[in-house]
């Protein structure tokens, strides 16, 4: 399984929690055997303008993030065109999902899934696509910016039980065919984290019900890092997640 990481992510851009150190860490140390991490490369300012205005990409030059958020966005794309042929995750910062068109906020800059969606549809390589968010934040800039787009839905989970969780993805998987899957993988509701809900094997059940019905509708899948923050179980619940991907029926 590919996942898509550069040194530059240990960077420490900014204080705020998913710049922190160790937390990019965590994710790389716990990385399953059958991970192989493949260096992407930069989103372009035109793929980058395909999501938000310029008045917001010069925002971000202002705050010396366009580097860091510019190569997460790039990693985002990579990741989506691998998923296509097969499961890969980007092991990727800043998150995204709060930052919308011509804003944002909640430690994102550029919205690394709408760039991603928006590029391989530009591309002509999708002609349409779900964006399952299981972060415990409503993810805002991804609506604002793909909500008026008619062949991509979004999906935010937001349960307060887990097996209301998890059967709220299976419904939204089984009523959805299409070309690719994006999950933006916030880790925080975990019940050792700041939303003390999900339990690390529900991610890979998530991860197994995505890959199959990227399989049953003959399309792909990937997941974007967005939030967790808790060093202890973050680099867990991303393998677990992984590993339902990879390998749906426990091969």
């Amino acid at each position: 399984m590919k996942v898509l990481f550069d040194e530059y992510f240990y960077t420490v851009y900014t204080r705020d929690p998913a710049a922190e150190p160790g937390r990019m860490e965590s994710v790389i140390r716990a990385l399953p055997e059958y991970a192989e991490i493949t260096s992407p490369g930069y989103a372009s300012e035109k793929q980058i303008l395909l999501a938000h205005t310029r008045h917001h990409v010069d925002d971000v030059k202002r705050q010396g993030l366009y580097d860091v958020a510019a190569l997460a966005a790039g990693a985002a794309i990579d990741t989506a065109r691998i998923g296509l042929e097969e499961p890969a995750f980007g092991a990727i910062r800043p998150p995204g999902h709060h930052a919308s068109a011509d804003s944002s906020w909640g430690f994102c800059y550029f919205n690394n899934m709408a760039i991603a969606l928006l590029a391989l549809h530009e591309e002509k390589r999708i002609g349409s696509a779900i964006v399952l968010d299981i972060d415990l934040h409503y993810g805002d800039g991804t609506d604002n910016i793909l909500g008026g787009k008619h062949w991509v839905k979004t999906f935010n989970i937001a349960k307060n039980s887990r097996e209301k969780y998890l059967y709220e993805v299976e419904q939204i998987l089984s009523e959805n065919r299409v070309d690719l899957i994006g999950i933006s993988a916030g880790f925080d509701n975990h019940m050792n984290d700041w939303g003390g809900l999900m339990a690390t094997d529900d991610y890979r059940a998530i991860g197994r019900m995505v890959r199959h019905a990227a399989r049953g509708s003959g399309g792909g899948c990937f997941a974007l890092l967005e939030g967790g923050y808790n060093h202890n179980v973050l680099g867990r619940n991303a393998a677990a997640l992984m590993g339902g991907l990879w390998m749906p029926d426990d091969e």
